[in-house]
């Protein structure tokens, strides 16, 4: 599948849902769905990128206009960097520093993995600058997919069920991509439990998310030798819980990791992310009932029996159109 084919998936899939929803009436005006009263920004070429409001598509910002823009205040931080509110001609931006030299691998990694998967399913990539380890990306004010039940509190729309998973099949959608992209298997390493992940998406102002941080997305393809097939191992600490897939999980008391995996274990992450998002209120159950065949696959213990990431996006969409259908 070539790239185009792979945007064209996710545009087609997740932004025919939001069209739905504003016909059928969710939305009172454009304005609801776009802040800023604006649709989504037209496709740039390859190594520009255009903010809305901007009149045309430019070339990504180097180091000499990374280094002249102001952090306004910090608004993130993780092992490996530090994000500030930034502005650059007037636009919000959101401005990301290398926090720990030793983990610059890492750093140059997440700014390697924006440059290569631009598409809807990543958040929009400014500039960068891997002389001072800076980065540039595009600033979603909604913050990550951890605020989406203050943020439905806050429009009026907490119990808006049909809203709920339609940001749910948003999140399933950058799944989808990452494991077909054109870089290859992509496999999210920092998910190991719940809030880490939602952390890794941010909301947009349409309700549909991005991928954000994509310092430990590993090829599945990278790990070969005589005696391991393809796979990936998500650092070397051990990994705990329900919530990380159960060839992930190792205890401290073990001396060697698991065997290399692969992306099924963003399959099994799926029901509780899922869970999440559409919380319990009225409409969530029957959500659940529509779901619940696919999110038994996503369970199977054995990783090779859960469906992909793009048949859960199918069973997604099509859950969404019943959901819809019963509602007329």
């Amino acid at each position: 599948m070539v790239l185009e084919d792979r945007q064209l998936l996710f545009t087609t899939t997740f932004f025919t849902l939001m069209g739905i929803q504003i016909l059928h009436g969710l939305y009172e005006s454009p304005k609801d769905v776009f802040e800023l009263g604006e649709t989504q920004p037209a496709h740039c070429p390859p190594g520009t990128f255009r903010l809305r409001g901007m009149g045309r598509c430019e070339p990504w910002l180097g180091c000499s206009a990374l280094r002249r823009i102001i952090p306004r205040r910090m608004i993130g931080q993780g092992a490996v960097k530090q994000v500030y509110l930034a502005q650059w001609r007037g636009f919000r931006t959101a401005l990301s520093r290398l926090r720990v030299p030793a983990l610059r691998a890492d750093f140059r990694h997440g700014v390697r993995m924006l440059r290569g998967l631009q598409s809807e399913a990543v958040v929009q990539l400014v500039g960068f600058c891997n002389q001072d380890d800076l980065l540039l990306t595009e600033f979603h004010p909604l913050g990550t997919l951890a605020n989406v039940e203050r943020v439905l509190e806050s429009w009026g729309r907490r119990d808006d069920s049909r809203m709920r998973l339609a940001i749910a099949t948003s999140y399933v959608s950058v799944l989808a991509f990452l494991h077909s992209s054109p870089l290859g298997t992509r496999v999210m390493c920092d998910s190991n439990d719940l809030p880490k992940t939602l952390s890794q998406f941010l909301l947009l102002e349409h309700l549909g998310v991005v991928a954000n941080d994509l310092d430990a997305l590993p090829n599945t393809r990278s790990h070969f030798n005589s005696t391991q097939a393809k796979g990936v191992h998500c650092g070397f600490r051990s990994i705990t819980g329900d919530f990380a897939a159960p060839e992930q999980r190792w205890a401290p008391s073990s001396h060697h990791p698991p065997p290399a995996y692969d992306e099924k274990t963003d399959i099994w992450k799926i029901p509780a992310v899922t869970d999440f998002v559409m919380g319990n209120g009225p409409g969530s159950d029957i959500v659940r009932l529509h779901l619940f065949e696919v999110h038994r696959h996503c369970k199977l213990l054995k990783p090779e029996m859960r469906p992909s990431a793009a048949v859960v996006l199918r069973h997604y969409t099509t859950a969404y159109r019943e959901l819809l259908r019963d509602e007329l």
